[in-house]
Protein backbone atom coordinates (compact mmCIF):
# COMPACT_ATOMS: atom_id res chain seq x y z
CA UNK A 1 0.00 0.00 0.00
CA UNK A 2 1.21 3.57 -1.42
CA UNK A 3 2.38 5.93 1.71
CA UNK A 4 0.39 9.14 1.31
CA UNK A 5 2.71 12.35 0.62
CA UNK A 6 1.67 15.27 2.68
CA UNK A 7 3.53 18.56 1.58
CA UNK A 8 3.37 21.64 3.64
CA UNK A 9 5.47 24.62 5.43
CA UNK A 10 8.75 23.54 7.25
CA UNK A 11 9.23 24.11 10.65
CA UNK A 12 11.82 23.73 13.20
CA UNK A 13 10.91 20.33 13.75
CA UNK A 14 12.20 19.37 9.98
CA UNK A 15 15.65 20.52 10.85
CA UNK A 16 16.12 16.58 11.34
CA UNK A 17 16.29 16.82 7.27
CA UNK A 18 18.68 19.12 6.37
CA UNK A 19 21.45 17.43 5.81
CA UNK A 20 20.00 14.61 4.25
CA UNK A 21 18.74 17.38 2.04
CA UNK A 22 21.58 19.43 1.21
CA UNK A 23 23.44 16.18 0.93
CA UNK A 24 20.81 15.35 -2.28
CA UNK A 25 20.95 18.79 -4.08
CA UNK A 26 24.63 18.30 -4.71
CA UNK A 27 24.63 14.70 -5.60
CA UNK A 28 21.82 15.57 -7.98
CA UNK A 29 23.76 18.66 -9.22
CA UNK A 30 27.14 16.24 -10.19
CA UNK A 31 25.16 13.78 -11.50
CA UNK A 32 22.99 16.60 -14.19
CA UNK A 33 26.52 18.08 -14.63
CA UNK A 34 25.51 21.71 -13.42
CA UNK A 35 25.11 23.19 -10.18
CA UNK A 36 22.96 25.31 -8.17
CA UNK A 37 23.76 27.57 -5.02
CA UNK A 38 25.77 25.35 -2.76
CA UNK A 39 23.98 25.51 1.05
CA UNK A 40 25.04 24.27 4.15
CA UNK A 41 22.59 22.46 6.66
CA UNK A 42 22.54 25.51 8.65
CA UNK A 43 21.17 27.10 6.37
CA UNK A 44 18.42 24.52 5.03
CA UNK A 45 17.77 24.28 9.04
CA UNK A 46 17.36 28.53 9.11
CA UNK A 47 14.98 28.46 6.46
CA UNK A 48 12.93 26.36 7.87
CA UNK A 49 13.13 27.67 11.57
CA UNK A 50 11.82 30.94 9.66
CA UNK A 51 8.59 29.29 7.89
CA UNK A 52 10.40 29.98 4.65
CA UNK A 53 10.47 26.30 3.19
CA UNK A 54 7.97 23.79 2.40
CA UNK A 55 8.64 19.85 2.28
CA UNK A 56 7.09 16.76 1.66
CA UNK A 57 6.81 13.65 3.57
CA UNK A 58 5.76 10.26 3.70
CA UNK A 59 3.06 9.65 6.74
CA UNK A 60 5.23 7.41 7.99
CA UNK A 61 8.35 10.23 8.50
CA UNK A 62 10.46 9.41 5.55
CA UNK A 63 11.87 12.30 3.38
CA UNK A 64 9.99 13.27 -0.26
CA UNK A 65 11.30 16.59 -1.48
CA UNK A 66 11.93 20.48 -0.41
CA UNK A 67 12.17 24.09 -1.65
CA UNK A 68 12.52 27.01 -0.09
CA UNK A 69 12.75 30.99 0.07
CA UNK A 70 15.46 33.70 -0.86
CA UNK A 71 14.46 37.44 -0.93
CA UNK A 72 16.89 39.72 -2.91
CA UNK A 73 17.07 43.49 -3.25
CA UNK A 74 15.18 44.40 -0.48
CA UNK A 75 12.19 41.89 -0.45
CA UNK A 76 11.88 43.50 -4.70
CA UNK A 77 12.45 39.97 -6.01
CA UNK A 78 11.82 36.48 -4.28
CA UNK A 79 13.61 33.37 -5.49
CA UNK A 80 11.80 29.68 -5.10
CA UNK A 81 15.36 27.80 -4.66
CA UNK A 82 16.62 24.72 -4.52
CA UNK A 83 14.28 22.40 -5.39
CA UNK A 84 14.68 18.68 -4.89
CA UNK A 85 12.97 15.56 -4.60
CA UNK A 86 14.05 12.41 -3.29
CA UNK A 87 14.89 10.19 -6.47
CA UNK A 88 12.46 7.15 -5.81
CA UNK A 89 9.95 10.34 -5.56
CA UNK A 90 10.84 11.85 -8.95
CA UNK A 91 7.96 11.75 -11.44
CA UNK A 92 5.55 11.08 -9.49
CA UNK A 93 4.08 14.75 -9.55
CA UNK A 94 5.50 15.75 -6.38
CA UNK A 95 8.17 18.97 -7.44
CA UNK A 96 4.28 20.27 -9.22
CA UNK A 97 3.01 20.17 -5.38
CA UNK A 98 5.69 21.49 -3.82
CA UNK A 99 6.49 24.24 -6.19
CA UNK A 100 2.44 25.17 -6.16
CA UNK A 101 3.16 25.29 -2.25
CA UNK A 102 6.20 27.47 -2.35
CA UNK A 103 4.78 29.43 -4.36
CA UNK A 104 1.61 30.43 -2.33
CA UNK A 105 4.09 30.92 0.23
CA UNK A 106 5.83 33.34 -1.65
CA UNK A 107 3.11 35.45 -2.41
CA UNK A 108 1.45 35.38 0.33
CA UNK A 109 4.43 36.11 2.72
CA UNK A 110 5.62 39.19 0.08
CA UNK A 111 2.70 40.18 -2.35
CA UNK A 112 4.51 42.66 -3.94
CA UNK A 113 7.26 41.02 -4.67
CA UNK A 114 8.54 39.46 -8.37
CA UNK A 115 9.21 35.68 -8.15
CA UNK A 116 11.49 34.39 -10.72
CA UNK A 117 14.10 31.33 -10.98
CA UNK A 118 17.08 30.12 -12.94
CA UNK A 119 16.63 26.55 -14.50
CA UNK A 120 17.72 23.77 -17.18
CA UNK A 121 14.98 21.91 -17.01
CA UNK A 122 12.39 21.66 -19.16
CA UNK A 123 10.16 20.08 -16.45
CA UNK A 124 10.23 22.84 -13.97
CA UNK A 125 9.72 25.02 -16.84
CA UNK A 126 6.85 23.69 -17.55
CA UNK A 127 5.60 23.70 -13.87
CA UNK A 128 6.74 28.00 -13.53
CA UNK A 129 4.35 28.04 -16.98
CA UNK A 130 1.49 26.94 -15.07
CA UNK A 131 1.92 28.89 -12.17
CA UNK A 132 2.28 32.18 -14.59
CA UNK A 133 5.81 32.51 -15.01
CA UNK A 134 7.26 33.45 -18.40
CA UNK A 135 10.94 33.71 -19.59
CA UNK A 136 12.88 36.92 -19.06
CA UNK A 137 16.39 38.43 -20.22
CA UNK A 138 18.70 38.06 -16.98
CA UNK A 139 18.52 41.80 -17.26
CA UNK A 140 15.16 41.79 -15.80
CA UNK A 141 16.30 39.66 -12.70
CA UNK A 142 17.65 40.70 -9.67
CA UNK A 143 21.21 42.87 -9.75
CA UNK A 144 22.05 41.32 -5.59
CA UNK A 145 25.35 40.49 -5.61
CA UNK A 146 24.88 38.32 -3.66
CA UNK A 147 22.19 36.38 -5.45
CA UNK A 148 24.79 36.14 -8.12
CA UNK A 149 27.73 34.86 -6.22
CA UNK A 150 25.70 31.86 -5.12
CA UNK A 151 25.99 31.06 -9.06
CA UNK A 152 30.13 30.58 -8.48
CA UNK A 153 29.00 26.42 -7.19
CA UNK A 154 28.00 25.84 -10.56
CA UNK A 155 30.14 24.40 -13.09
CA UNK A 156 28.95 27.14 -15.53
CA UNK A 157 30.19 29.64 -13.35
CA UNK A 158 32.51 30.55 -16.15
CA UNK A 159 30.16 31.02 -19.06
CA UNK A 160 27.86 33.36 -17.16
CA UNK A 161 31.13 35.83 -16.64
CA UNK A 162 32.18 35.79 -19.68
CA UNK A 163 28.44 37.17 -21.03
CA UNK A 164 28.94 39.92 -18.15
CA UNK A 165 26.18 37.96 -16.20
CA UNK A 166 23.73 38.50 -19.27
CA UNK A 167 23.31 34.99 -20.46
CA UNK A 168 24.45 31.85 -19.51
CA UNK A 169 23.05 28.19 -20.03
CA UNK A 170 19.53 28.83 -17.51
CA UNK A 171 16.70 29.83 -18.85
CA UNK A 172 15.33 33.25 -16.79
CA UNK A 173 11.99 33.31 -15.44
CA UNK A 174 9.85 35.63 -14.17
CA UNK A 175 6.22 35.94 -12.12
CA UNK A 176 5.41 39.28 -11.88
CA UNK A 177 2.14 40.16 -10.25
CA UNK A 178 1.38 43.53 -11.74
CA UNK A 179 2.29 42.44 -15.25
CA UNK A 180 1.42 38.70 -15.78
CA UNK A 181 0.19 36.06 -17.78
CA UNK A 182 -2.51 34.04 -17.26
CA UNK A 183 -1.74 30.46 -16.11
CA UNK A 184 -4.08 29.07 -18.33
CA UNK A 185 -2.48 30.63 -21.50
CA UNK A 186 1.36 30.29 -20.68
CA UNK A 187 0.64 26.66 -20.31
CA UNK A 188 -1.50 26.72 -23.34
CA UNK A 189 1.79 28.04 -24.72
CA UNK A 190 4.16 26.28 -23.49
CA UNK A 191 2.36 23.02 -24.10
CA UNK A 192 2.36 23.95 -28.01
CA UNK A 193 5.71 25.22 -28.21
CA UNK A 194 7.49 22.00 -25.70
CA UNK A 195 9.63 21.02 -28.52
CA UNK A 196 10.50 24.48 -29.64
CA UNK A 197 11.68 25.14 -25.69
CA UNK A 198 13.77 22.25 -26.22
CA UNK A 199 15.17 22.63 -29.41
CA UNK A 200 16.13 26.17 -28.22
CA UNK A 201 17.72 25.16 -25.01
CA UNK A 202 19.91 22.30 -26.77
CA UNK A 203 21.05 25.30 -29.80
CA UNK A 204 21.82 27.96 -26.92
CA UNK A 205 23.69 25.73 -24.81
CA UNK A 206 25.63 24.25 -27.73
CA UNK A 207 26.17 28.10 -28.77
CA UNK A 208 26.77 29.05 -25.62
CA UNK A 209 29.73 26.36 -25.10
CA UNK A 210 31.75 27.14 -28.60
CA UNK A 211 31.89 30.80 -27.70
CA UNK A 212 33.10 29.94 -24.43
CA UNK A 213 35.66 27.25 -25.82
CA UNK A 214 37.01 29.97 -28.39
CA UNK A 215 37.39 32.85 -25.94
CA UNK A 216 39.66 29.89 -23.63
CA UNK A 217 41.27 28.62 -26.42
CA UNK A 218 42.33 32.45 -27.86
CA UNK A 219 43.34 33.06 -23.79
CA UNK A 220 45.58 30.48 -23.52
CA UNK A 221 47.11 30.90 -27.17
CA UNK A 222 48.12 34.90 -25.84
CA UNK A 223 49.33 33.47 -22.34
CA UNK A 224 51.44 31.21 -24.21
Amino acid sequence: MEQQIIVRVANSNDTQYAKIITDEMESSAKARGTGIAKRSPDYVAKKMEEGKAVIALEANGDWVGFCYIEVWGHEQFVANSGLIVSPKYRKSGVAKQIKQTIFNLSRQKYPNAKIFGLTTGLAVMKINSDLGYEPVTYSELTDDEEFWAGCKSCVNYDILMSKNRKNCMCTAMLYDPADHYEPAETSADFKQNSKLYERFMKLKQSKLMNIFRKKTLLSNFFNL
